[in-house]
């Protein structure tokens, strides 16, 4: 397994890019937002997915040529058409303008419509956090988890974003409507790891850790059980509802594949509300208690959400970006 420098690997993102159509500006960015998912260890969602998004280029699924649009807005709200352009750059403007709305406001939401997927949702939830606002986004999917009860899939796992900004460190939660996403999934199996907890259901309706086993039902298990469902359901008609756009059933009648998704974006200026003084007393007063918890496991800290991204980050940046051989021949193939 290669380990590729953060430089190469962007500009191997960024050469692809190009090569299909792409502008240098927004090649560049997206480039850059794909490389520092796989440089914070979330591999899954950056390199690893790379050539579904080259897929999905050709499919005509991704208009490299698209920017989005602005549809009408009503004070600190604002409702986007993506149009459909790359997901993740899609999803870094709309960040941008709800960080915009915050500072005029406190608070900024967009609602961001007939979007493509936008690989790391805690990208936009850390940029929210450099910004001094507390960030709040997720997305709908294509029907890919069965509702509690259920057997066959109607709903999505939908991921969810938290962030809350802290000089050393950020709070950053990223959670999908299940136990696990499926480039998690996709990530342990090809290492050929087993999931640490049971991830949903193999073909003879068992709980199963078997990442290949649970891909060939797609029964994965939502988080809480019962919890998890009723938060993907609640998520998708949030965004569907203010975006105007797709919901994960409307997704799911376009194709096997996952376009047209409906995501939302908000900003709240906690440094301009909170202060700045109060807001690092008040968060590293609970971060410290945390730290503070009696271990299970004496050589393994209790962490707070992101906390491990910063060491992930630092070991990939002096050492390389640990790459799968078949993914990194994959990419400079294209």
């Amino acid at each position: 397994m290669p380990n590729i420098s953060f430089e190469d690997l962007k500009a191997e993102f960024k050469r692809v890019l190009i090569k299909k159509g792409c502008d240098n500006a927004t090649a560049d960015l997206s480039a850059q937002l794909m490389t520092e998912t796989s440089c914070d260890g979330v591999y899954s969602h950056g390199v690893n997915r790379f050539a579904r998004v080259v897929e999905y280029i050709d499919k005509g699924y991704i208009d490299l040529q698209a920017k989005p649009t602005k549809v009408e807005g009503m004070g600190a709200f604002e409702r986007w058409n993506g149009n459909l352009g790359l997901g993740n750059v899609n999803a870094k403007l709309a960040m941008d303008r709800a960080i915009e709305l915050a500072r005029e406001n406190g608070i900024g939401c967009v609602a961001l419509a007939n979007t493509n997927h936008w690989l790391r949702g805690g990208s936009y939830g850390w940029q929210a956090a450099d910004a001094g606002c507390v960030g709040i986004c997720w997305t709908n999917t294509q029907p890919n988890m069965p509702a509690w009860g259920a057997s066959d899939r109607r709903i999505g796992n939908n991921p969810f974003i938290m962030a809350v900004p802290r000089q050393g460190g950020h709070v950053v939660v990223d959670i999908a409507m299940a136990q696990f996403s499926y480039g998690q999934m996709d990530n342990k199996a090809l290492r050929g790891d087993m999931l640490p907890v049971p991830g949903g259901y193999d073909d003879q309706g068992q709980l199963s850790c078997d990442p290949k086993e649970i891909a060939k039902t797609w029964r994965v298990l939502p988080i809480g059980y019962w919890k998890g469902s009723a938060l993907s359901i609640v998520l998708d008609l949030v965004a569907t509802v203010l975006s105007g756009g797709r919901s994960v059933s409307n997704i799911g009648k376009l194709s096997s594949d996952e376009y047209s998704l409906s995501q939302m974006f908000i900003a709240l200026d906690a440094t301009r509300i909170a202060g700045q003084d109060y807001l690092a007393a008040a968060v590293n007063e609970v971060l410290d208690n945390l730290h503070e918890s009696t271990r299970v496991d004496a050589t393994k800290p209790v962490l707070y959400p992101g906390e491990n991204s910063l060491a992930i980050r630092n070991t990939n940046l002096a050492n390389g970006i640990p790459v799968d051989d078949g993914v990194w021949a994959k990419i400079q193939s294209l």
